[in-house]
């Protein structure tokens, strides 16, 4: 039986996978309110992607995509007056039925949730895709990125298909769209399989002679 229940939604236009960190910088008054109404009740929101255009069915009033993230605030920074700076981790896909609106322009969308993947090992094959988010998240502290700057949250799960696709899906520069196909996937095995054939394959071949 799928448990419906209600959850604010910040459209954003960026897709956010489980497990991913995203740091917000909140000034509209309905997600200050939003965000204060989660930390006082320690309650979550979901962030769904913008809609692209002709992605929606005609008749469709959805102005986001039907599947998005369910994010829990993390740290909050309030001490500038009307203004916030938040850390959040995604936790699990949604899936919205519905949504209203409220007077201030807030969306409430009526949601189930989706499982988070299994846990799979990286076959053989697509091992390179993991070694190379390692390398790229090893090399921030030679760019000189901070540790509290570094985009991807721990602990770092370089042998699950599900952790290493989701953070390439985060990390790709996509068109919206083909981010949000990639994140929906059931399958982290084939969302790893379409990343590897995203990535620079010439980078990829000179990693396997090295």
């Amino acid at each position: 039986m799928i448990n419906n229940y209600s959850l604010p939604l910040f459209p954003l236009h960026s897709v956010m996978c489980p497990g991913g960190l995203m740091r917000l910088r909140i000034f509209e008054p309905r997600y200050l309110d939003m965000v204060k109404n989660c930390l006082r009740n320690k309650t979550s929101f979901g962030i769904v992607a913008v809609a692209p255009e002709k992605t929606e069915k005609p008749d469709s009033n959805r102005p986001f995509a039907s599947i998005g993230t369910l994010m829990n605030i993390t740290n909050a920074d309030v001490t500038t007056v009307g203004l916030m700076m938040i850390d959040c981790i995604g936790k699990y896909r949604i899936k919205i039925h519905s949504f209203t609106q409220q007077a201030d322009g807030l969306l409430i969308g009526n949601l189930s949730d989706i499982s988070n993947d299994l846990e799979i090992p990286i076959p053989g094959d697509l091992k390179i895709v993991s070694s190379r988010l390692q390398r790229l998240i090893e090399s921030f502290s030679n760019q000189g990125v901070l540790p509290s700057d570094v985009p991807i949250a721990k602990p770092y799960q370089y042998n699950d298909a599900s952790w290493v696709s989701n953070r390439w899906v985060e990390l790709l520069d996509l068109p919206l769209l083909e981010k949000q196909r990639l994140m929906q996937l059931d399958s982290p095995i084939v969302r790893l399989e379409l990343i590897y054939d995203l990535l620079d394959l010439s980078y990829i071949q000179s990693d396997k002679l090295n």
